[in-house]
Parts: structure tokens; sequence; C-alpha cells
């Protein structure tokens, strides 16, 4: 399967569980239950004809758009990345005070909108401080940091190189999320995408694996990182079992935090490995943060299945379908000469 498929499908598979799941975040399951009927929600639910997704696909693309900004005018990749989570918190605040930005996307009128932005990003970003994980600025491990950070898997494709891939998922999340099980779960995120994107030959079950090993070894002196790795392990076992989804969602927790997002979502994923549908509509239909699990969730099963997996009803009526896809082709293209000049041109300063 061609590289550049696995990456339109990661982020726009994301962008679908996210979609999916913000139509459901703050209700209950029997509310779900009872106004969609046996199987959860399935569908969209549009609002003006699309399908709307939340602040962690926005902030998914922003990073993305760091990563690239750094990359083409050679300035670190997190002082550009917070640059973009800057220009993020300008959207949300929807008061455009220039036209000189860092990000391109800010000339995407769509993403200048609201959608239950996470206030410890948004108390982070405007703190005038960058958290990062030896210097963190808070003790918080919401999901905010491992839902916007799967660009970075794909975005470093020398799988020989994977722990500088996972330490910078890591710093990234820690500029807003500075609990070690806020950014722990973003670096083992990272491993996956980056491993089952750039490995033809690797089983999902094995970069998940591979990727609990690898943080326990870089993450060794962290004091939660058993526990990290324990909820990990549990997830892989359940998706092993013929139990009910919802009472093993129920296992692993409901996703406000991050160690929980990633587990439902590796949970989802495994159980359902060769059915995209499947894995992000179990992923969003329980109590919990549903449009972050649905998020990582479509993020891991989209990079490991491509986008032939991905039903055509979820593409259609999609927001921003085209930039997402767009974004995904920079992140593969920036390193490929006939592609360079063509790319660079909407990221350098």
């Amino acid at each position: 399967m061609e590289t550049l498929n696995k990456y339109k499908a990661c982020l726009l598979g994301g962008a679908i569980g996210d979609a999916l799941g913000y139509a459901v975040e703050f209700e209950r399951e029997s509310s779900i239950f009872s106004k969609y009927g046996k199987n959860g929600i399935t569908e969209y639910k549009l609002k003006n004809g699309m399908a709307l997704f939340s602040d962690d696909t926005q902030m998914t693309l922003f990073t993305a758009n760091g990563l690239l900004s750094a990359y083409y005018n050679k300035n670190s990749y997190t002082d550009s990345i917070h640059t973009s989570y800057k220009e993020w918190y300008i959207t949300q605040s929807l008061k455009q005070n220039n036209n000189n930005y860092h990000s391109w996307i800010m000339k995407v009128p769509q993403l200048w909108v609201r959608r239950a932005p996470g206030m410890t990003c948004i108390s982070a970003i405007t703190s005038r401080q960058k958290g990062s994980v030896r210097n963190p600025i808070n003790d918080s491990k919401g999901c905010g940091g491992v839902m916007r950070v799967a660009p970075v898997g794909l975005f470093f494709k020398n799988t020989e190189r994977i722990s500088q891939t996972d330490m910078l998922a890591a710093e990234i999340s820690a500029i807003t999320h500075g609990h070690e099980l806020g950014y722990i779960p973003s670096a083992t995120l990272a491993h996956i995408i980056n491993l089952i994107s750039h490995n033809e030959k690797i089983t999902l079950k094995d970069a998940v694996l591979d990727s609990i090993s690898h943080a326990e070894k870089l993450f060794k002196s962290c004091k939660h990182i058993g526990y990290f790795s324990k909820l990990m392990h549990k997830a892989v076992k359940l998706s092993e079992k013929k139990y009910n989804d919802l009472e093993s969602v129920h296992e692993l927790g409901e996703g406000w935090v991050a160690e929980e997002t990633l587990a439902i979502a590796v949970y989802c994923a495994l159980k359902y490995e060769n059915d995209f549908e499947k894995a992000v509509v179990t992923s969003v239909n329980h109590n919990g943060d549903s449009d972050s699990t649905g998020a990582v969730t479509g993020n891991i099963i989209g990079a490991y299945l491509g986008m032939d997996s991905i039903p055509r009803k979820f593409l259609d009526n999609l927001e921003i379908r085209d930039v997402i896809s767009e974004i995904a082709e920079d992140l593969y293209n920036y390193d490929i000469d006939e592609h360079q000049n063509e790319t660079r041109k909407k990221y350098i300063l």
C-alpha cells in the first residue's frame, strides 16, 4: 500500500472519529443508545449539511503545520509548534488581529470556530510559558496532549530513530500537559503511528507492544510508567477476549485523561483491526470523551488500513476534507525533491 494512502487515512480517520464522537461527547450511554438505537451513533449528525469536528482535529492540523514550518525554516520543532498553538488560540478567541501568521491554515475560515476547546490547552498557551518534560507548567494529564500528536508519527519516516520521534511527541504534549501521564501516551501513540505507516510487514498488535516496550525504556525513571504499561497491556488483552465492548471500555476508563484515551483507542483498533467503521463506532459510544477516543482510534486504524477501508459515508460531508488531505500530502512530500518547492511555499516564513 502506498504510504501516502496511509498518511491521508490517518488524518482523515482522526477527523472522522472526532466528528462522530463530537456529537455525543457530553452524553451518557443511556442517552446515546436511547437516541440512536442499540448500536449507538453510527452516522454523522450533520449541521448545515456538514459533519463538524472538535478542537482535537483543529489542534492536530496546527501540529502538522508547526512541524512543516519548523522543517522549512530550520527552527526548533517545539518552538514552531508552540507558535502554531498560539495561533490556534487566536482562532478560538475569534479575534483576527493581523494577516501575518505563522500557519497558512489560519487562512481557512472553517477553522475560526470554537469547538469546545480544552481549558488546560487554553490556560497553558496563554500563560506566556512553554511547558516541557523537564519543566512542566502544570500537573494535567488530560487528553488534550495525546489527541493532537498523530502527525509526529507520520512526519519522521526513519523508524530506526523512533525514540527521537517518541520524545518529540512527548515534548509537544508537555507544552500544555505537564503530568507524566499527560505526555507518555503521546510518545506511545506517535510510536504506533510511525511503525504502522512506514512498515508494511508489522502487525498492529506488534506495533502496540513495541510502543509499550519503548515507553518503558524511554520513561523508566517516571513513577507512573508501571501503571501506564499495565493499563496498555490490559487493553491488548481485552481486545483478544469476547467480552462485551462497553464492559471492556469501562474497564479502561472514560478517556478524559490521556492514558485512558489511548487505552480505549488501542482496544478498539485491535479488536476490529480489519474494520475501520466498527473500530471507530465502538470508540465513541460510551460515557466518556467520545471525540478524543474517536479521534485517536481513527488515527490508528486509518494509518493501519488505509483509505480503502474508510466507508464513503464518512468522507462525504466531512468539513474541510480537502484541507486535511492536503496537509497529509505535505507531511508525505516535504522531503521528496519534486514536491519540495511547491510544498515549501506554504510554510516558509
